[in-house]
């Protein structure tokens, strides 16, 4: 039985995949570029393998995940920076990131569904844009608008397979967060509760969490020490 991570190269995709693997499970990372993803999936090591795949190409995505056996937990952290407005509207760059997390995301599911056990579950990922706009999050902000709904119908349609969503806030340990400059970040911390900013640790733990749970069903989860509530 495999464990399944969409986008599991670099950042809280590869992490995960580090913590599954050392737990001894068989992990199947995906990333756009073969070499590369090979090349990180022989670094991760135990029972790690890779597979080039791009979710902005659905069609495709049904004969790479061709090999994938029986199929445990699928985590679907893919996912693509984009800065987009309505007034300096880039079409080719909102397409693409539609069709990665909502056609692409589904594909996955519909591909390797076939093959989930009973307990199966899933796990996508959002992000807090879907709640807290800013200048140039048009289409981020929409998709994961699409994913906290994305959750409910998968859920039901797959019964009894498990569909979670995670969605960070700022992860302050992240490469898109931890060269910001540091009046950005303390602007940020200042108004979080827990005093200090989301980490790639906590992430994790709560994928863990949504995949491990045999009662956790439908549920959108934020990570972001609170930062929502101020």
């Amino acid at each position: 039985m495999s464990s399944v991570i969409v986008g599991g190269t670099s950042g809280l995709g590869r992490q995960l995949a580090e913590v599954l693997a050392k737990r001894g499970e068989e992990v199947v990372i995906t990333g756009r570029d073969e070499a590369r993803t090979k090349k990180i999936a022989a670094e991760i090591g135990g029972k790690t393998r890779g597979i080039a795949l791009d979710l902005g190409s659905p069609d495709e995505i049904a004969g790479r995940l061709a090999g994938v056996g029986q199929v445990k937990h699928v985590v679907l952290a893919a996912i693509e920076r984009d800065e987009n407005s309505v007034k300096k509207y880039n079409i080719a760059s909102a397409i693409r990131l539609v069709t990665l997390k909502l056609v692409g995301y589904t594909e996955v599911i519909h591909t390797l569904s076939p093959r989930f056990t009973q307990d199966a579950s899933v796990v996508l990922f959002g992000g807090l844009a879907k709640e807290r706009p800013y200048p140039g999050s048009t289409t981020v902000s929409t998709v994961n608008g699409g994913i906290t709904s994305m959750v409910k119908t998968l859920a039901v349609e797959l019964a009894p397979v498990r569909v979670n969503a995670v969605h960070p806030g700022v992860v302050g340990d992240t490469p898109a967060w931890e060269g910001k400059p540091p009046e950005v970040l303390e602007r940020i911390r200042v108004r979080t509760p827990i005093g200090r900013l989301a980490t790639t640790d906590d992430v994790v733990d709560a994928v863990i969490f949504l995949l491990d749970n045999r009662s956790v069903n439908g549920v959108n989860l934020n990570v972001d020490g609170g930062w929502l509530l101020l």
